[in-house]
């Protein structure tokens, strides 16, 4: 069972890890694709908030947003696979963050090809999301193990 779980969890993380590996290998000095791709994502999304929920979200330079984004999923992953929650934390928070400015299908007509596509992305992204909480869930209902204290033998003599 342990291998079992082990396994899972290194099938999961993978995801995460060799994402952040390839974004680190193409980051270059200006954020690389990832940056390219996410500028116009980003602006979209923080013009959204600050329309509808009133605010002001501060200036933040795309690189620094992709170097952020390969911390969480890189360090996120491999704690992850030995087992600890910070990593499963960590990747929740790199999904609550990814998600509706990465995959904003709500931004598109629904007879849009884009709109299918990101739609997609978006459904499975929650599903890995709700992966991480169960993961969570289960971690935090099952008691630790505690070790039995031993009892020193009396000497009889």
């Amino acid at each position: 069972m342990a291998f079992t779980s082990f396994l899972g969890r290194v099938l999961f993380a993978s995801v995460f890890i060799l994402s952040a590996y390839q974004e680190f290998n193409e980051f270059g000095v200006d954020g690389g694709p990832a940056a390219k791709a996410l500028k116009p994502k980003f602006g979209v999304f923080t013009s959204h908030v600050q329309s509808h929920a009133g605010i002001q979200v501060p200036e933040i330079e795309i690189k620094h947003l992709v170097s952020a984004a390969i911390f969480l999923k890189g360090i996120g992953g491999i704690l992850f696979i030995i087992g600890s929650s910070l990593g499963a934390y960590l990747l929740i928070i790199h999904q609550l963050i990814a998600i509706p400015i990465l995959y904003d299908f709500y931004n598109y007509d629904s007879e849009e090809k884009e709109f299918n596509q990101l739609f997609i992305k978006f459904t499975q992204n929650m599903a890995l999301y709700g992966a991480l909480l169960f993961f969570i869930g289960m971690k935090n209902s099952f008691p630790r193990r505690q070790h039995k204290k031993r009892v020193p033998k009396t000497k009889t003599g």
